[in-house]
């Protein structure tokens, strides 16, 4: 419930500012391009000016351009496997082992915020029925869209650097841990593990969206300690319940891709401003902002059918996660919680 006070409430509203602005100028490019069916992928690729933020000075650029670089791969690698003709079983293995990559490489490479669910949300989005790709030239476009709107968001991000306000000796911010190899591929098996059961967990219950259970379960169980990850949980989930209903009254309104465009723009300022300062209410616009490029990607969906299995999937991952949290906790992490109580 703690509305805590921000590292940097500067650098949360550049973050806010780069990645709305880069929203705002490759949507309505893809959109009025000759390929429209690939706003939903420049979209993903837009999400990359989000890295970095708490980064120290002169490493901001590279952070973008590897975030960018592992976006793009996400769909690339995704949609390649749909092509061979991957059966839901196998895209949901991959989905699971991905995630423990990604959390690998985000956590390794001192991304920062929000980490490795980004990843994990652009591989998702291109899983499907298997061979449901045209062609090898689908791929190609839907990587060259991803590519080309990272590509974008690095150069705002470096275009506006300047502004972004560095650590100070009485001010430092927060970092990724820095982890031993052995115990950071361990965390990193963790969350492949929990990813999975989640995801296969929904599946075997019917979902048609188990990989947003498997984002759930990376959710909770990247949080760097045991209190971090139950408060993530219970913050995630009731924050999109929130943004359940919200996102619900925004479709049902069948609004336009104009409408959806704008509304992503201001969520995607709104979000990072609140979101340090309460994982919930960064959770009530992350949910609307994630069904928005959903629909964004397919619309041929209906767009109120995606929230309340959103809201169960979501539910459900965390669930397993909180689980899977406590049952592979180490004894550092539970002496760790001991102190944090008895603090």
């Amino acid at each position: 419930m703690v509305v805590a006070r921000q590292p940097s409430l500067r650098n949360a509203a550049l973050a806010g500012v780069q990645s709305a602005l880069t929203v705002a100028i490759a949507l309505p490019l893809a959109h009025l391009s000759p390929w429209p069916h690939l706003i939903g992928f420049a979209a993903l690729g837009a999400l990359a000016s989000l890295f970095g933020r708490f980064a120290p000075a002169g490493r901001r650029e590279r952070i973008v351009l590897h975030a960018a670089l592992v976006q793009t791969l996400a769909v690339l690698l995704m949609s390649a496997a749909v092509m061979a003709g991957a059966g839901p079983v196998l895209q949901l293995a991959l989905l699971a082992l991905a995630s423990g990559a990604f959390f690998f490489i985000a956590t390794r490479g001192q991304f920062g915020p929000p980490g490795s669910l980004i990843f994990i949300f652009a591989a998702s989005a291109c899983m499907g029925a298997p061979g449901s790709m045209e062609s090898w030239g689908v791929i190609a476009q839907r990587t060259a869209a991803t590519g080309a709107a990272a590509l974008l968001a690095w150069t705002v991000c470096a275009a506006t650097e300047r502004w972004r306000q560095q650590a100070s000796p009485d001010a430092p911010f927060p970092a990724d841990p820095v982890w031993p190899l052995p115990r950071h591929l361990l965390v990193a098996a963790r969350i492949a593990l929990g990813a999975g059961i989640a995801a296969f967990a929904v599946y075997a219950a019917g979902a048609a969206h188990p990989a947003w259970a498997a984002m759930g379960a990376v959710a909770v169980m990247q949080g760097t300690h045991l209190h971090i990850s139950m408060n993530r949980a219970l913050q995630r989930m009731a924050g999109t319940m929130v943004g359940a209903l919200i996102v619900w009254a925004i479709l049902a309104q069948s609004p336009s891709v104009w409408a959806v465009i704008g509304l992503l723009v201001v969520i995607q300022l709104v979000t990072e401003i609140v979101i340090g300062s309460n994982y919930a209410f960064g959770q009530i616009l992350v949910t609307p902002m994630a069904l928005l490029m959903t629909f964004l990607a397919a619309p041929h969906v209906h767009g109120t059918a995606m929230v309340p299995e959103r809201v169960a999937d979501t539910l459900a991952g965390a669930v397993i996660g909180m689980v899977l949290a406590v049952l592979c906790s180490t004894l550092e992490d539970r002496l760790h919680l001991a102190r944090h109580r008895s603090g």
